[in-house]
């Protein structure tokens, strides 16, 4: 597939998928979503990537929807709309692999929805967040209501989304809306060094945890405890289970292959 709307970079085992619509804002139309989801679709199955990095520069994550193409859009459309958009963020969750956010700018209603799908998000200081649905009339509509009260709690949430405001770098570190934040020149680098640092572990052992932690907040505590015992037993099955018990008894690094 040609890409218009977005850049896509492999190097070495990390891919890099970045939102490329600077005269929009980087707002997600339909050929954003498609894009979006072919690259993704296509670093989930490279056996050779073991980790994607979704930005959209140093100058804005995303602004959000395409307001002009959605204006006079019916329920029919928006249901079209939300389950391409649904496709996009549940691929991001559910493949096998980390995905960081690395956020620049706005991330607004559906660029915060994006980063809230992410694993990890990782923001520079200018960075500023939002679900501002509610200055429009309408709400969330891509698993921001959701994913968001999951994320920093129900009240926090609720704040954030009755109020439509938004809110800087800062404040998204105190309330666990990101993870890291960094001076913006510094952006890239940390979330590169964020996913070396995963990556140094087995991507066997990864894909099990983001699988536990992931299926575990969704389902109640004893069916994700369920989970988490079948992830668990099944890595013993692992080359990489053995090698890192016997390079722990060996007092060595342990060489994983990702079998």
């Amino acid at each position: 597939m040609n890409y218009e709307c977005i850049r896509y970079e492999k190097e070495g085992s990390i891919a890099t998928v970045t939102i490329h619509r600077p005269e929009a804002r980087n707002a997600l139309n339909s050929q954003v979503r498609a894009e979006l989801f072919d690259a993704l679709s296509d670093a989930a199955s490279d056996r050779d990537i073991r980790g994607v990095i979704l930005t959209g520069g140093q100058e804005v994550f995303s602004g959000g929807a395409d307001i002009k193409a959605m204006a006079e859009s019916s329920p029919v459309d928006m249901l079209f709309q939300k389950e391409t958009t649904r496709r996009v963020v549940n691929l991001i969750e559910t493949m096998p692999k980390p995905v960081i956010a690395s956020i620049s700018g706005f991330a607004l209603g559906g660029g915060c929805e994006l980063a809230l799908a992410c694993d990890v998000r990782v923001a520079s200081e200018t960075a500023q967040m939002g679900l501002p649905e509610i200055r429009l009339g309408i709400i969330p509509g891509g698993g921001g209501t959701q994913r968001l009260s999951r994320l920093i709690g129900m009240s926090r949430a609720k704040d954030m989304i009755f109020s439509g405001k938004i809110i800087n770098a800062e404040e998204a570190y105190r309330i666990g809306l990101v993870d890291e934040v960094v001076p913006v020149d510094q952006l890239d680098g940390a979330a590169q060094k964020k996913m070396q640092g995963y990556l140094r572990h087995g991507a066997v052992a990864l894909a099990a945890a983001k699988t536990a932690i992931t299926t575990g907040a969704n389902v109640d505590l004893y069916s994700g405890d369920s989970v988490e015992k079948l992830c668990f037993s099944l890595l013993f099955s692992t080359e990489d289970q053995k090698e890192g018990m016997q390079a722990f008894i060996d007092k060595r690094k342990a060489e994983f292959k990702g079998k």
